[in-house]
């Protein structure tokens, strides 16, 4: 499980003296832990993997627009620091597929749904989100079902 690989991680960081590595996984435990708060009251828990998966991808989108802003403010230690942070939750990510794979799964969806135009990428997204949350990230998956309805 992720959640075990991320407690074994942060074991090792601490002991290993890696203070960035430290704070990001306490990081990503405390979004985890957050998440998990908030599902409390649901009437329907999701796979433990699959939510850590979701939280992950969400802590690497916000990076990257973060490391995107400050690039433009010319903060360029602000940029490599969430750069840092970006590697170090990634490695806990599952493994992700590549455009050809990822085409060809979404492909798939589409024939099988019968999708022929941009109404339909709602049903399709919310199918590939349901197969592939944890190999594809959602907005590459986006543009990839944008590309192939247009």
């Amino acid at each position: 499980m992720i959640r075990d690989e991320i407690k074994a991680a942060l074991i090792g960081a601490m002991k290993g003296g890696d203070k960035e590595g430290t704070a990001t996984i306490r990081l990503i435990q405390s979004s985890i832990k957050n998440r998990d708060i908030e599902l409390r009251t649901a009437s329907a828990q999701p796979d433990d993997d699959l939510l850590i998966t979701e939280v992950l991808q969400k802590m690497i989108k916000q990076r990257r627009e973060s490391v995107e802003l400050y690039r433009k403010g010319n903060r360029e230690e602000l940029a490599a620091r969430e750069e840092a942070e970006i590697e170090v939750i990634e490695r806990f990510l599952p493994a992700q597929m590549d455009d050809a794979e990822a085409s060809a799964a979404i492909q798939a969806i589409i024939a099988e749904l019968g999708a022929s135009s941009m109404k339909d990428m709602g049903r399709v997204m919310g199918e590939v989100k349901a197969r592939h949350a944890s190999s594809i990230e959602p907005a590459r998956a986006s543009a990839l079902v944008r590309a192939a309805l247009a």
